[in-house]
């Protein structure tokens, strides 16, 4: 059975600080219905937001 880490640090208001076992990465945007903006240190770049009802949008591109 595979031992998982992860930690997310508050670092200010809309930016996070997120560490895994392999990375680590940072999130611009909150989670209130805005965008969301992570850069992780492998190079993926992430833009999601949450949609009206169930939905979502995600979009990832690797740099």
């Amino acid at each position: 059975m595979p031992i998982n880490f992860r930690k997310s640090f508050r670092i200010f208001p809309g930016v996070r600080l997120n560490i895994n076992r392999r990375s680590f990465s940072f999130t611009f945007g909150d989670r209130s219905g805005g965008p969301r903006h992570t850069v992780s240190s492998t190079g993926r770049r992430t833009t999601s937001m949450d949609l009206p009802g169930p939905f979502s949008y995600r979009k990832t591109r690797k740099s």
